[in-house]
């Protein structure tokens, strides 16, 4: 495990807020898919044998498109992002369109896990990831392990 001071240029809140590198690089799969827990398809609402998305789901990038894509696996909406016994999180994230740019997983410790785009997977705070490659985080949703 270790630390890229290239991945701090574009995620300049990683370096404040800590965080480990924690694979090598992959095209296999993208931080959708990673946050519930695959790393063998890239998750992506746009039609072609080289995407995954659940269906029934509308393919369209918009929030609510994302939310129904991780409902049809048991999330639910939750509240905040607090650690809660017996619940596994993920939180979306938009730009300033409000379009979903990136997904992350709460570990067992508190700490999130994202894989970033084409690069590696790591271990970070969720603020860690905010800012102008990412935005915010517009929902978190939770399901029972």
């Amino acid at each position: 495990m270790y630390r890229r001071p290239d991945l701090e240029i574009k995620w300049p809140k990683l370096s404040r807020s800590g965080y480990q590198v924690t694979s090598p690089k992959s095209e296999e799969y993208n931080c959708f898919a990673w946050a519930v827990e695959e790393n063998d398809r890239w998750w992506q609402p746009i039609p072609g044998e080289q995407f995954y998305w659940p269906d029934g789901v509308p393919q369209e990038e918009t929030l609510e498109a994302y939310v129904q894509a991780y409902l049809t696996l048991g999330y639910e909406r939750a509240g905040n992002e607090i650690l809660e016994t017996g619940y596994q999180k993920i939180a979306i994230y938009v730009d300033l369109d409000g379009i979903p740019t990136h997904a992350a997983r709460q570990l067992p410790n508190g700490k999130w896990t994202s894989k970033l785009g084409w690069l590696e997977d790591i271990e970070h705070e969720l603020d860690g990831l905010t800012g102008e490659m990412y935005g915010t985080v517009a929902q978190i949703l939770k399901r029972p392990f």
